[in-house]
């Protein structure tokens, strides 16, 4: 039962990480940028937000994005969190297939337990190479702005990223601390042997105790 728990713990924590991560790639609230204070920067429309996709300027009455499309004229910082972040959404999908078919509860054809927990274990794998991509993406990529332009805060998109990265991590640990047994198979320490002469069920630990009784 405690082990079912972790498990189902650990897939919640990861589907709500990867959800997370999605939203962090699709959104472009990554960072602000700003050269001055930030009243300052609002009346002279300087205040920056800069994302994986798009970088928008924020005023009182303007929110103007413009598509950053050049994919080779891009700092290597901003090519290197997308194609991080896009492995991170994508690698989702098959971890939570491999997570959910390897729970107590589901059975496919010509299952057993250990296939399950194999699989879930795969799934925690994938898992943690999810967070491992969306943490290097959400802290390469302000530092890299920083070096460049000027940080000035942290967006949205980056604190959704780091929440479901650290969901991701704690979730992928979780499944892969699961440890399972086959209760097809018993264990030999919880068998025993019955003994027609004696009548009585005597426990199967030494294998001198089978041949003996084998015998008899």
């Amino acid at each position: 039962m405690a082990h079912m728990c972790r498990q189902i713990t650990g897939s919640a924590a990861s589907c709500a990480g990867w959800v997370g991560v999605i939203i962090a790639t699709a959104t472009s609230d990554w960072v602000r940028t700003c050269d001055y204070t930030v009243a300052t920067c609002v009346r002279m429309d300087e205040l920056g937000s800069k994302g994986l996709w798009a970088e928008c300027v924020i005023a009182p009455s303007l929110y103007h994005c413009v598509a950053l499309n050049q994919v080779l004229a891009l700092p290597a910082y901003i090519q290197t969190s997308r194609a991080l972040m896009v492995c991170a959404c994508l690698l989702g999908l098959p971890a939570m297939l491999l997570v959910l078919t390897g729970m107590p509860f589901v059975r496919l054809h010509s299952d057993t337990s250990v296939i399950r927990l194999r699989r879930a274990r795969v799934g925690g794998v994938l898992i943690i190479l999810m967070a491992v991509c969306g943490i290097v993406s959400t802290v390469w990529f302000p530092i890299g702005t920083h070096q460049a332009e000027g940080l000035m805060s942290f967006g949205f998109s980056l604190y959704a990223g780091w929440v479901g990265s650290a969901l991701c991590l704690l979730g992928g640990s979780t499944i892969l601390c699961c440890q399972g047994t086959d209760p097809e198979t018993p264990s030999r320490e919880n068998s025993f042997y019955y003994s027609r002469q004696r009548g009585t069920a005597t426990p199967l630990d030494p294998p001198a105790n089978h041949a003996k009784s084998a015998r008899v």
